[in-house]
């Protein structure tokens, strides 16, 4: 599978070809983070213990309401690393289209992955993706299972690469609400340019959300990832 770290390989094919310029930076740096990046962080994780068989007759879809559960306050209230464990079980999060009505930027579609995929006017692209039945990455807390996402994509990030962040846990854009907890990555895309990677596993949910923001420059990802922060939330699983 293309990992996260082959980015930064990633577009050396065509740089002696003469082309210079912003285009032609940004569409090298794109094209490593969609293959590289998008396309390979299909992060759906088998259990290997578990075999897999398909019932001879449909079965009725089991019920998805925990008891004692109270799903409205869960969504009320930020989302730590320690909170995970107030989801309930099974129910995976979403993520919202938020994005798309944010100034300057506009919905590019899904690409082959899957992932819903967003530009900018400032040559940046942004994509979210959720999985499920992400069991055999859970370990310990949320944090830990995090960690756990970024080194099975690349041994290499290893967890003091990993810095703190926080995106929307539902409410609505351009107001105040609760946070959820992300890890973030940062590294550079050849020949130019800079692509973060900002993830959760819901190990209680069994569901992880990955969202990559890809731009030319340092600075133009510094803008993009905080309309990423403001626009793009993470939507509380409901039974």
């Amino acid at each position: 599978m293309a990992g996260v770290g082959e980015l930064g390989r990633t577009g050396q094919t065509g740089r002696g070809d003469g082309q210079t310029g912003l285009a032609r930076s940004t569409r090298v740096v794109l094209a490593a983070v969609a293959a590289a990046v998008l396309a390979g962080c299909s992060v759906g994780v088998p259990d290997p213990s578990v075999r897999q068989t398909t019932p001879a007759t449909p079965q009725p879809a089991a019920p998805t309401v925990t008891p004692g559960h109270d799903a409205g306050a869960v969504a009320a209230r930020s989302m730590p690393f320690s909170a995970g464990a107030t989801l309930a079980r099974g129910v995976p999060v979403q993520v919202s289209e938020g994005l798309a009505a944010a100034p300057g930027w506009r919905s590019a579609g899904n690409s082959a992955g899957g992932a819903s995929e967003y530009r900018n006017s400032g040559g940046c692209l942004a994509a979210a993706k959720v999985r499920t039945n992400q069991w055999p990455l859970v370990a310990g807390n949320d944090r830990e299972s995090t960690e756990k996402l970024f080194a099975y994509l690349d041994p290499t990030i290893l967890p003091k690469y990993l810095k703190p962040a926080v995106l929307r846990w539902g409410g609505e854009p351009g107001k105040p609400g609760p946070t959820v907890d992300v890890l973030v990555f940062e590294r550079a895309a050849l020949p130019k340019g800079k692509a973060a990677m900002l993830a959760r596993v819901f190990g209680q949910a069994g569901s992880s959300v990955f969202v990559t923001v890809a731009c030319p420059s340092a600075s133009a990802l510094t803008a993009a990832r905080g309309d990423v922060e403001r626009w793009l939330a993470v939507v509380p699983p409901a039974e």
